[in-house]
């Protein structure tokens, strides 16, 4: 069972942060993970339940805890051990190409802030963050992910006592580190909406997919 310490505080923060940000994050990720699971195979169609016309954020974060919940199955079969060698080398170009996606789709989400906060003008003293607010919401989506997995662990019928009592301490500490993590996304994204931060985004850069860049790619061209 969580700890009354824990679930007193989860909803406390709940009730602090209500209709902030994360909490919008939070829930769109859990809709994109149920809705996967209904279905629960890597080859099902994709459907965005949210028009980017209309709301462009809770688009980009179905979409990127999509990306997320695909690849993680995609992780789970590439670790079968007896898996064939030729399914296993076309599966790790789709967990490439998955990586890409998810890595593109993070920056749409920080150009998405940059314009939301094109305007504000940073303080004198105003200082930058360790990572963009996407790359935080990119753990956050992840963090969904093992919350989900966990609680199948800690909750499963055919497995031993020990082994549901251990992954429930394990869940406990997941739980508590989304309440941390969703409230460092909101501070941030109010620091820099306040001029008490400043945005500065760095492209990733990738080299291992160009084939200019790649001397393997570019040595077969």
């Amino acid at each position: 069972m969580v700890s009354v310490k824990l679930r007193n505080r989860a909803i406390f923060v709940a009730l602090k942060l209500k209709d902030m940000f994360s909490d919008k994050a939070n829930s769109i990720f859990q809709d994109a993970i149920n809705t996967y699971k209904i279905k629960n195979t890597v080859d099902q169609p994709f459907t965005n339940k949210y028009d980017k016309n209309e709301d462009v954020i809770a688009h980009l974060l179905y979409r990127k805890c999509w990306i997320d919940t695909v690849q993680w199955a995609y992780e789970d079969i590439i670790r079968d051990p007896n898996i064939d060698p030729v399914d296993a080398l076309a599966l790790k170009r789709k967990i490439d190409a998955s990586n890409q996606d998810r890595t593109d789709t993070v920056e749409y989400i920080d150009s998405y802030f940059l314009d939301k906060y094109k305007d504000v003008t940073p303080k004198p003293d105003a200082t930058i963050n360790t990572e963009s607010p996407a790359w935080g919401i990119d753990r956050l989506s992840i963090l969904a992910l093992k919350i989900y997995h966990m609680n199948v662990e800690a909750t499963r019928t055919d497995a031993s006592d020990a082994h549901r009592a251990a992954c429930q301490k394990k869940l406990d500490v997941l739980l508590e580190q989304r309440v941390d993590l969703s409230t460092a996304i909101d501070t941030l994204l109010k620091d820099i909406e306040n001029g008490d931060k400043y945005m500065k985004v760095y492209k990733q850069m990738k080299m291992y997919n160009d084939d200019e860049l790649n001397p393997v790619l570019r040595a077969s061209k």
